[in-house]
């Protein structure tokens, strides 16, 4: 058994000690015996992530294209609803490809829901998507929320 000195490791020391030797990666990848791994060698095969690590990632998705698209004149002339089926497709398609959607964005403009709702679901996102597209298309449609 070992003595117990009473003092704590030195974290930053080990930080330190990990950055050089693990290197740090902000995109998934194989370590060295194939395991999926992220960050700062974090080996998602075997460890995942946490609640509160996807908590915090979820978020700042939110967060960035919640910028993004508050810079789009459209999207600041919609309701708080209508916003939210924009921002659930931007969360899906990303911000560009969110922005491929010109025909929406021109009915959007013109406060032209229904037209806009059937532009959503004559696009490829929608048979990928399936019914997510046939409810957001709905929601944008009429303003309203069911079942919520």
């Amino acid at each position: 058994m070992g003595l117990f000195y009473g003092t704590f490791m030195d974290r930053e020391l080990l930080r330190s000690q990990l950055k050089r030797h693990e290197g740090t990666l902000l995109k998934p990848y194989l370590d060295s015996v194939g395991k999926l791994t992220i960050g700062t060698g974090r080996n998602l095969d075997d460890v995942g992530i946490f609640p509160d690590e996807e908590a915090l990632m979820f978020k700042n998705d939110i967060d960035r294209f919640e910028r993004d698209l508050n810079e789009v004149s459209e999207y600041l002339s919609l309701d708080p609803i209508r916003q939210t089926v924009i921002a659930n497709m931007c969360f899906n398609l990303g911000f560009f490809g969110l922005m491929q959607f010109k025909r929406m964005w021109k009915n959007i403009g013109k406060h032209n829901y229904k037209g806009a709702s059937k532009e959503m679901l004559d696009s490829k996102w929608a048979v990928q998507v399936g019914y997510r597209s046939i409810e957001l298309a709905e929601i944008m449609r009429t303003g309203e929320v069911n079942g919520e």
